[in-house]
């Protein structure tokens, strides 16, 4: 399946030519728009794998539409601008941009910095799948220990009958040892 791409820029030339190349290297772009702000409602409605946009565009800019998108999970963006000085490319960094290509477009730049846009955009969004994950484990280990530590104090078990009550709990009720715990934890508060 071939990565869909919108583009945006205010001039519509630039939209055709570059069109024009997306699809000769096998991309399918799957919207255009002349500004931030459509790009940005598109990019909404038909989530794309990526978004390549010029950074000067009317109503709302390139670097604050990329911003949006980033925030919003919705996709990468990929810049795409005559402009390469230093503060706008600090700005385009803060905002989350995944590449930036400085015009006149050579097409044997094209490929490349799409995917290693793409490339690094999935990194990103494994490691913070992976940081959450990683987060509720912990979490569900902090309060499995509170609602052990308990069950020892108030029953009296071992650290390792305390684990097997709240383990056999969460079998037999088809409830996650979290759901059990915070229960248990719930039920001593009250």
């Amino acid at each position: 399946m071939p990565t869909r791409i919108i583009i945006a820029d205010d001039e519509t030339i630039q939209r055709m030519d570059l069109k024009e190349v997306l699809t000769k290297q096998g991309y399918l772009v799957i919207g255009e728009a002349g500004d931030g702000e459509s790009a940005v409602n598109l990019a909404r409605e038909v989530r794309p794998d990526l978004v390549i946009m010029d950074i000067r565009m009317p109503d709302m800019d390139g670097i604050t539409a990329a911003e949006t998108l980033t925030q919003e999970k919705i996709a990468p963006v990929l810049l795409l601008t005559a402009f390469g000085d230093l503060p706008l490319v600090e700005r385009a960094k803060e905002a989350g941009v995944v590449n930036y290509i400085v015009k006149p477009l050579r097409e044997s730049e094209v490929t490349p910095a799409i995917e290693v846009a793409l490339a690094r955009y999935n990194e990103f969004r494994q490691m913070e799948d992976k940081a959450r994950t990683l987060t509720e484990q912990l979490e569900t280990r902090k309060v499995v220990e509170r609602a052990k530590g308990l069950l020892m104090e108030k029953q009296g078990l071992s650290e390792q009958e305390a684990f097997r009550k709240i383990q056999k709990a969460s079998m037999n009720n088809r409830k996650s040892m979290r759901e059990v715990a915070e229960a248990i934890l719930l039920t001593n508060e009250m």
